[in-house]
């Protein structure tokens, strides 16, 4: 069973540049990783401060494999000083 999560941060006003840098930073090594199927970082055009990480895995050994990874290890350790807030969720693919 496929997991599709919606990753939302809120940069801190001057923590927008880094944290476009640390997402972005994610977006290749993670599409090249196995059970990856979608995998794109968006920022809100009206709010640059506001980013989405959208992710599909192909099961949770492959969401565990992403989050063992290296690029995320440095992200995760980096991005917390540049974020004000962050939640997360678990999407229903309808159709």
């Amino acid at each position: 069973m496929t997991i599709t999560k919606k990753v939302t941060f809120i940069a801190k006003k001057d923590g927008v540049k880094k944290m476009k840098e640390l997402l972005t930073a994610m977006v290749k090594p993670s599409k090249a990783e196995d059970g990856c199927i979608f995998y794109d970082i968006f920022q809100c055009k009206d709010r640059p401060e506001k980013f989405f990480a959208v992710e599909t895995w192909r099961d949770e050994a492959a969401l565990d494999g992403h989050r063992n990874s290296e690029h995320y290890k440095v992200y995760k350790s980096s991005y917390e000083q540049y974020c004000e807030d962050k939640y997360s969720d678990e999407l229903e693919v309808l159709g």
